[in-house]
């Protein structure tokens, strides 16, 4: 069976099989549960090693786990193995692959995936996450720094203060870690000489005070040979500080602090196992709560006490932050997924629209005001960034005008939401102020955000209640608001056939009105372009047009290339169930072919820019409610399918 190795053998050319004798901790043999209670009761530092290529993040830590005797004696034999045949030290071992486990990592020697490893001393647990320095992977340091505590900021000792060891620095300060080491790596490769370890130090420490870094522990080490890792260095006598391992068994995890700010718990999921039963599940961020406790929940504001904290253990007298429990309340309160439980005399603050800084993770940069979806802890809304206020240099820390943010860009933008969020400044806590925005069509993660404040004019508008109700609208009506969404090329047929479907709509007492394109940019978007992100206001414009109208009972019918399945989306989220997506396809070919504007030949000598299906993408429906081929079916016929299809009735030629 493999075993922990006892003692650590000391680094140099692979020994012959054999030489080495691995004993595992006794208390493993004589008592395994107090072994593992041992553990148990240990504090647990995260903490992420970053900074730029080839700095020995992962030798680093596969150098930590071996000091520490983390490694089984089955995974040493396949290291040693391993060192030989794909390691970068010879006839050494290399740490490096003790952590970089991808094929395309041990291909290369970098690091491309964030790798999560567990190791332990006497003092403390660890859980240390190696990040890649490869500037197109910054999104993967973003991803193991959200968790950590501390940051090991690694420099090669031959290069100095890079580029990337800035952006990853700043983004340290900019995720609020709480600890920060500065580990000069590699000093074998420089003779050890104190001189260039002093220079790295006083360059890195005038760009910390620039960013606000106000402290960092610097340590000059040599991952490769194991110098002030685990145990001091006789090859850096002048250096008289802690070992890295030391360092970070001694700094201030922090729990007590977030135990002593106000109480919150963002609510995971609603308990309700039978109908006797119904709690409020989820991870207590920061403070306090025993049963009795006047509590709030957010975003409602309605009141109540805490009746009971449930546990599998059973119930508690007490829960802190940490602790994932379940709460019964007093009253029979609405409150569901993504709700917060808080203090009621100091709960956290509701709004909807924000000034936050964005890290932009996506290949696709920013389209400002297209739609994507925010989650921020248990909440998930719909929401839109705007144009940048500006964009940081992470070399200068110089605000530059931008009009979007590109992969790994840092800005600062106005965010809007759908709906109002419960949200804290990121620097009262990372769990009710820090956010990531989701690409609605492809699902992917494209921004991790910070809020900073609400914006002052989200607090003093508010909704005005009114009387006469859109289904009072509705029913006077004698119809069910619908919005008809023609989306196709220019050149489909979709404002032929929509102003058909209006026609026979009018002909049968309906009340409708028809929103077109080019019509709508004479008026309400005449200030826009054609740009990408013209495009997506313009379609945001519609759509909360086209609400309005709904909310007056009316049956809605739009014609617009619309051509991003996203902004169509957006939209589709506005109006729930009344949606309708009406994809007129007609091959490019086919539409090019009527061009009775002259448009297509214009796009096609250079005349018109941004051009749908010449110079700027459409992206068809993938399953629009209604399909329109005009090559096979009349407009006639297609708008007569259409009411049949909303109306549910059949209406006559005109």
């Amino acid at each position: 069976m493999a075993t922990p190795l006892d003692t650590a053998p000391l680094p140099g050319p692979l020994p012959a099989s054999g030489e080495r004798e691995y004993r595992p901790d006794a208390l493993i043999a004589e008592d395994i549960d107090a072994y593992l209670l041992q553990h148990q009761n240990k504090s647990l530092l995260r903490f992420i090693t970053c900074g730029s290529v080839d700095d020995g993040k992962s030798t680093l830590i596969g150098r930590l786990l071996y000091d520490t005797h983390a490694i089984f004696a089955d995974q040493l034999s396949a290291l040693e193995a391993d060192s030989k045949r794909v390691g970068t030290q010879g006839q050494n071992i290399d740490f490096a692959l003790l952590v970089d486990g991808l094929a395309a990592e041990r291909e290369q020697g970098i690091t491309i995936d964030v790798a999560y490893r567990f190791f332990s001393t006497a003092r403390r647990k660890f859980i240390v996450a190696d990040t890649p320095g490869h500037e197109q992977y910054t999104r993967n340091m973003v991803t193991g720094a959200s968790t950590a505590d501390a940051a090991v900021i690694l420099i090669d000792a031959r290069k100095g203060v890079l580029t990337q060891t800035r952006r990853h620095s700043f983004l340290v300060h900019l995720l609020k870690l709480r600890h920060v080491v500065l580990a000069v790596n590699k000093m074998d490769l420089v003779g050890y000489d104190q001189a260039v370890f002093d220079r790295i130090v006083a360059d890195y420490r005038a760009f910390a005070d620039s960013i606000g870094i106000a402290d960092f522990t610097a340590i000059p080490i040599s991952g490769l040979g194991g110098d002030n890792i685990a145990a001091g260095s006789d090859t850096m006598p002048w250096y008289a500080g802690p070992t890295l391992i030391e360092h970070l068994e001694t700094v201030d995890i922090g729990t007590d602090a977030a135990q002593q700010r106000a109480f919150r718990l963002p609510v995971q999921w609603v308990n309700r196992p039978s109908l006797d039963f119904r709690g409020f599940s989820g991870l207590i961020a920061s403070g306090a709560v025993r049963p009795g406790d006047p509590v709030r929940i957010l975003p409602s504001g309605r009141t109540s006490r805490v009746a009971r904290i449930v546990t599998m253990d059973g119930d508690l007298p007490q829960a802190v932050a940490g602790q994932s429990v379940t709460l019964t309340l007093e009253d029979e309160i609405d409150c569901s997924r993504g709700d917060v439980l808080a203090t009621a005399d100091s709960p956290p603050q509701v709004a909807d629209q924000f000034q936050a800084t964005v890290v932009w993770l996506g290949e696709t940069a920013l389209l400002p005001g297209r739609s994507y979806w925010l989650k921020l802890g248990t909440q998930t809304v719909g929401a839109t960034v705007q144009e940048p206020r500006h964009a940081i240099d992470v070399n200068t820390m110089a605000e530059l005008s931008v009009k979007t943010l590109g992969l790994n860009d840092i800005g600062v933008a106005e965010v809007y939401t759908d709906r109002p969020l419960v949200f804290e400044p990121f620097e009262d806590g990372a769990d009710l102020g820090g956010f990531i925005l989701i690409d609605r069509t492809t699902n992917a993660t494209v921004a991790a955000g910070l809020l900073s404040f609400s914006l002052r004019r989200a607090q003093n508008v508010h909704w005005q209640a009114i009387d006469i109700t859109r289904e009072a609208h509705a029913q006077q009506k004698g119809q069910t608001p619908r919005l008809l969404w023609f989306t196709g090329l220019s050149g489909s047929g979709k404002s032929t056939i929509a102003n058909l479907v209006e026609k026979k709509l009018f002909a049968l007492g309906r009340h409708s009105f028809l929103l077109d394109g080019d019509n709508v940019r004479h008026g309400l978007n005449k200030d826009l372009g054609f740009t990408d992100a013209d495009r997506v206001e313009n379609i945001r414009r519609i759509g909360e047009v086209a609400r309005l109208m709904t909310d007056a009972g009316l049956i809605v019918l739009t014609a617009f290339i619309s051509p991003f399945r996203a902004e169509r989306d957006m939209v589709r989220a506005m109006l729930p169930g009344e949606f309708v997506e009406i994809f007129v396809d007609t091959p490019l070919a086919e539409a090019e072919a009527r061009d009775v504007k002259g448009l297509y030949a214009k796009a096609r000598s250079g005349e018109i820019a941004n051009f749908t299906g010449i110079s700027s993408p459409y992206e068809a429906p993938e399953r629009p409610d209604i399909r329109i081929d005009t090559t096979r079916e009349s407009p006639e016929a297609a708008a007569e399918r259409i009411v049949e299809h909303i109306l549910g009735v059949w209406s006559p030629d005109l």
